[in-house]
């Protein structure tokens, strides 16, 4: 018998006690990066008509990624405005942020926004769009992502969306929940009384699949977040888990132990057309497509501890990755497929390690990780971990230099999976 097994491994290590999260997420910053992007965000005309303040979600992304200095322009500057850019620019401010809120006839509300530069003393870019009130703070988040792209040459993740596990006390009730990438603007996808585990977000941010044990056995399940109905993808015999999508949406990679060893198996969103792609005495799971759909990474124990392999989806020997440490699981690959992001075990510590995959230096990012998943942009990394006795989210940069902290005052937050670029 294997003394090994991680089918529940994340799951396990990280439950604990508290109550069911009904607050929402507080996002610390932790940690800022080198070389800050000096920025002036001013206050937009007639913001206060809006049920958020569009400046101040804004102001909030831009602090919050660790790229930019945020600097109070100190005063309400319409986008329509003629700005001194050269006092802004004595300010110690590369770039200014401008904007305005205006209702329309319908009752949507315009909102409008310019980027200055104060260098060359011109605009570099200018957004608007006409939005439903309720959508006003999706809105800000979009501008977010037009700054940081714009002074940064890497698109932004503001606007993008994250699902994560909360759980009460007692570990009786479980919510698979959906929210902002900053934690506002809640949803539940799906609750129950038994464990749910292994979210992971359609390529086209439309449906979660995700494990749930109420059948008394871990079943994978696809919930379409528009319409809220669910099919089941996997339920054969043993346990099936470790659910991972392919780049262009038209398969999932499974860990399944119907044949009483776990192995790696794709199958298609509508449950057809399950295939084996492992065939080995040892214990293959967690599996993940790589950025170009052609291979896939998992955890396996056939070298006599989990380590991380690769292999074709068309099959074939796979191929070892990590070497260093005897404990290596959780393998997670970058959208630009460079980097690999992966839970370590060494001198006692679960920690969270990445990759180059061209080079294959080592970078340690967090210590007492577990469960990472990258931004769309693969400039950050989300994981769960240990906070004052219960389990948050945490969220670091890939260099290391950026950390921050996702916390709620009641229950523990797991299971992190970090949802794609919306069209």
């Amino acid at each position: 018998m294997k003394k090994l097994h991680y089918l529940l491994f994340s799951a396990t290590l990280l439950m604990g006690s508290a109550n069911l999260a009904q607050a929402q997420i507080k996002v610390e910053i932790a940690g800022v990066g080198s070389n800050q992007i000096p920025v002036a965000v001013a206050a937009f005309a007639d913001e206060s008509i809006a049920p958020d303040q569009v400046s101040a979600v804004i102001r909030a992304d831009l602090e919050r990624s660790g790229v930019f200095k945020v600097i109070d322009a100190g005063q309400v500057i319409s986008d329509s405005a003629t700005p001194d850019l050269s006092a802004f620019k004595a300010r110690g401010a590369d770039a200014l942020v401008v904007g305005s809120v205006t209702r329309q006839p319908d009752g949507r509300l315009a909102v409008r926004y310019k980027l200055h530069d104060t260098v060359k003393g011109a605009p570099i870019s200018q957004l608007g769009g006409e939005v439903q009130p309720k959508y006003t703070r999706l809105q800000a988040h979009r501008i977010a992502d037009d700054v940081y792209e714009k002074l940064t040459g890497v698109r932004g993740i503001f606007s993008t969306r994250i699902a994560y596990v909360k759980e009460d006390r007692a570990g009786r009730n479980y919510t698979l929940a959906v929210a902002d990438a900053d934690g506002e603007n809640e949803i539940i996808a799906t609750r129950g009384r038994e464990p749910i585990i292994s979210p992971a977000w359609s390529p086209d941010g439309t449906k979660v699949a995700y494990v749930s044990m109420e059948d008394r056995k871990p079943v994978v399940y696809l919930q379409d977040l528009m319409t809220g109905r669910r099919n089941v993808i996997s339920n054969l015999k043993g346990n099936n888990s470790a659910p991972a999508w392919s780049p262009d949406g038209n398969l999932l990679a499974v860990a399944l132990s119907k044949d009483g060893n776990t192995e790696i198996y794709t199958v298609r969103p509508d449950g057809s057309g399950h295939r084996r792609l492992t065939n080995h005495p040892a214990i293959d799971t967690e599996p993940q497509f790589s950025a170009d759909g052609q291979s896939i990474y998992f955890t396996s124990d056939r070298g006599g501890g989990p380590q991380v392999y690769k292999m074709s989806v068309a099959g074939g020997t796979p191929t070892r990755i990590t070497f260093n440490g005897n404990y290596n699981i959780s393998p997670r690959v970058s959208p630009d497929g460079k980097t690999l992001a992966w839970i370590s075990q060494r001198n006692g510590n679960f920690s969270l390690y990445a990759m180059d995959l061209a080079s294959g230096q080592e970078l340690r990012l967090a210590d007492g990780a577990t469960e990472p998943s990258f931004s769309p942009n693969g400039k950050y990394i989300m994981y769960a971990t240990k906070n004052g006795g219960r389990v948050a989210l945490a969220v670091v940069s890939v260099d290391g230099r950026v950390k921050q902290r996702l916390t709620t005052n009641a229950g523990n937050i797991r299971e992190p999976s970090w949802g794609p670029f919306m069209k």
